[in-house]
């Protein structure tokens, strides 16, 4: 049963009981609609409290509709239902109410929650736009301002906030069913406010709409549809209710079918499906209770910090004192910086801190249950930091290295156990990104695995499977990326070119403001290293700029010249001179932002083909979440992949044989090939 029906003397409770989110299913609307229509017709009662069993209140669609034809009762005639019945609904929230709960509370005529509460419209964030009124009724409650910033982000508000700017009447401080009652007897004795379908809008000033959409567009980078859902905002303030929820709901179905729709649903089920992989099932995680981390500089602190703001205790371990003040000073820094950011509260901040122990004592670790490693990317220095932790450590603690390109088989070639041995590639900012690379040994136990999984969930990050190889999936990636766009410099384009096609495909920044922001001498690093394997790294360009020193924003310089203290990038006559001399072997073309945007991302593409035919990643769908967690690929092209599908492989295997004709890129991988006739990367072995 999803909804029960109870009598509280002149109150009906109507509790809905739709594990585990209380999604809106067909089942559940239709039983709304009964009860709607029931306590109409039942003299004993006044007004009716909508309240929710389990974690949350309504959350939202049910996810096993997405993508399928809606059945009646639809939520739009549903809303309307509950907002003109003759007894007073009030919403009692808790957990979140989003989507298309708050959009059924948004029918009722009061809304309660309990101080935690979040609230808001997502939708934009599944290519879509709220499809129940949801862009209609906001602004008649709490004025076009705050609803448009909450229909374009998505972003949730949290109770205080949305009781300060009335999208909620109260907050309920104690036990939520009680309280709502209390509030809708009490409601009964005072004049009932207009239903919100029969409520003005405020107005605005008259430059708030272009203000506002230059701000969406500039947030959105390509996305269609925060900007759609701005102009249906708008067409409520400037429309009667009935053509503004005509209009929002063209809006809601013209966007439902699109191209982007489809990418963002496939980006929600890929992200879902990665924190339980089947091939895990039923597999037990060790259990969790403590942490620690080997080194404290900026992918230690980062780490350290996610872990706190999961609530473990952390045990920060450092070489010498000196060491372990720095470390302790960066997590500091860490947590101060998401105070004046308004992230956490100085409490939290303080709380957090005082949950971390710094030390250069390895005994220390003896009961500790995950222990990850951060130190300098040298397979020695790790080897050695491994033998400590294998002494030390109980043989069921998970050790794992927090490695970006080293073979983490190499890595704990001598540990003790080695089945509890694992790597788990951080991205940095580690309290920032949200990827998580969890690359298994030959020797790791399946408990092993699971339990790095399970740690992903802790910490909120979204965890790739990824084989053993140099970069494992998203490094050997961004190995083409870098090596393509220096082939288009010599080829002649120039970074800004490059830098613009690549914005305008939907990065946050080109290749090279990235890497000039990262440092030039980490790719350099890396280089030195593969040289020493026998490879031959492709970056002719970047070698002759860290050469000069020019790594980046760090140095003053490094694709392009910056001002002291200024981190716009500026053309540089001396990257300039040295692109000249390098490419004078080389055709030259004229380049248009397409042609770029082909000679960097099919690459990318057929790399990426190599690394599933490798079973480097077992899933397309892994290096979607990979492209887009760790290098900002555009969430709303579904991910390297998905976006690979959509253009077409064939097309695709056709225009890397034109790139590789030119010498501008490898040509298409034999996988590439064998999917371009279904169109799919699917494949058998």
């Amino acid at each position: 049963m999803t909804l029960i029906i109870e009598r509280k003397g002149d109150v009906a409770l109507v509790t809905i009981d739709n594990p585990p989110v209380n999604a809106l299913s067909q089942a559940l609307r239709q039983d709304l609609w009964d009860a709607a229509e029931s306590l109409d017709a039942d003299p004993l009662v006044g007004a009716v409290v909508l309240i929710c069993e389990g974690r949350t209140f309504i959350a939202g669609a049910d996810v096993i509709e997405f993508g399928k034809p809606p059945m009646p009762p639809h939520l739009p005639d549903l809303v309307a239902r509950i907002e003109m019945a003759t007894k007073p609904w009030t919403a009692a929230i808790h957990g979140s109410a989003l989507g298309g709960g708050l959009e059924v509370a948004l029918g009722c005529r009061f809304r309660v929650a309990v101080p935690k509460a979040s609230i808001g419209l997502p939708e934009v964030r599944l290519g879509i736009v709220p499809g129940a009124g949801g862009t209609v009724r906001l602004p008649r409650l709490v004025g076009p301002v705050l609803a448009a910033e909450m229909v374009t982000t998505g972003t949730p508000v949290t109770a205080q906030k949305a009781r300060s700017q009335g999208l909620i009447d109260a907050i309920i401080e104690g036990d939520l069913e009680k309280g709502a009652i209390d509030f809708a007897r009490a409601a009964l004795d005072q004049s009932l406010p207009l239903p919100l379908s029969q409520r003005g809008v405020p107005p605005v000033d008259a430059a708030f709409w272009e203000t506002t959409s230059k701000t969406v567009a500039s947030r959105a980078k390509g996305e269609d549809a925060p900007l759609r859902a701005l102009g249906c905002v708008r067409k409520a303030t400037e429309a009667d209710f009935e053509t503004a929820m005509a209009f929002e709901r063209q809006t809601f179905l013209e966007l439902r079918g699109s191209p982007q729709a489809a990418a963002l649903r496939h980006v929600f089920f890929a992200e879902r499906a990665a924190l339980r992989p089947p091939e895990l099932a039923g597999v037990e995680p060790r259990s969790i209770r403590s942490a620690a981390v080997i080194g404290g500089g900026t992918m230690g602190a980062g780490i350290a910090a996610t872990l706190r703001e999961a609530g473990l205790p952390v045990t920060l371990v450092e070489r010498d004192e000196p060491a372990v003040d720095r470390g302790l000073s960066n997590l500091r820094s860490i947590f101060e910086s998401a105070v004046k950011r308004g992230k956490i509260s100085p409490e939290t901040a303080a709380e957090r801190l005082s949950g971390i122990v710094g030390t250069t004592d390895y005994s220390l670790l003896a009961r500790i249950d995950v222990v990850i490693e951060a130190v300098f990317e040298d397979v020695d220095v790790k080897r050695e930091v491994f033998g400590k932790l294998s002494a030390v450590c109980r043989p069921d603690a998970v050790l794992a290295t927090n490695t970006s390109y080293l073979d983490p088989q190499q890595i704990a070639a001598h540990i003790k156990c080695p089945e509890r041995f694992i790597g788990l590639h951080f991205f940095s900012p580690a309290h920032v990104m949200k990827l998580l690379e969890i690359v298994p040994t030959a020797k790791t136990a399946p408990a092993t695995l699971a339990t790095g999984f399970a740690l992903a969930r802790m910490l909120s990050k979204i965890p790739v499977r990824a084989g053993i190889c140099d970069g494992f999936i998203g490094n050997r990636i961004l190995k083409v990326t870098r090596a393509q766009a220096e082939r288009l410099l010599l080829a002649g384009a120039t970074p800004q070119a490059v830098d613009q096609a690549m914005r305008s495909f939907g990065l946050p920044m080109g290749p090279f403001e990235a890497q000039d922001l990262g440092g030039l001498d980490i790719a350099a690093f890396q280089r030195k290293a593969a040289r020493a394997r026998g490879e031959t790294p492709f970056a002719p360009i970047a070698e002759r700029l860290c050469a000069l020193e020019r790594f980046g924003q760090k140095s003053g310089g490094g694709w392009f010249d910056y001002a002291k203290g200024d981190r716009t990038p500026k053309q540089s006559e001396v990257v300039a001179d040295i692109i000249a001399g390098e490419a004078r072997e080389t055709p030259q073309r004229a380049w248009d932002q397409a042609g770029i945007i082909d000679c960097v991302v099919l690459p990318m593409v057929n790399e990426a083909s190599k690394i599933l035919n490798e079973k480097v990643a077992l899933r397309a769908e892994d290096i979607d979440l990979v492209e887009i967690h760790g290098y900002g690929f555009p969430r709303w092209r579904g991910g390297l992949m998905h976006y690979a599908e959509g253009r077409g492989i064939a097309d695709i295997v056709a225009s890397l044989e034109e790139l590789a004709a030119e010498g501008l890129a490898e040509p298409p991988s034999d996988l590439l090939c064998r999917c371009a006739k279904s169109g799919q990367f699917v494949f058998t072995d």
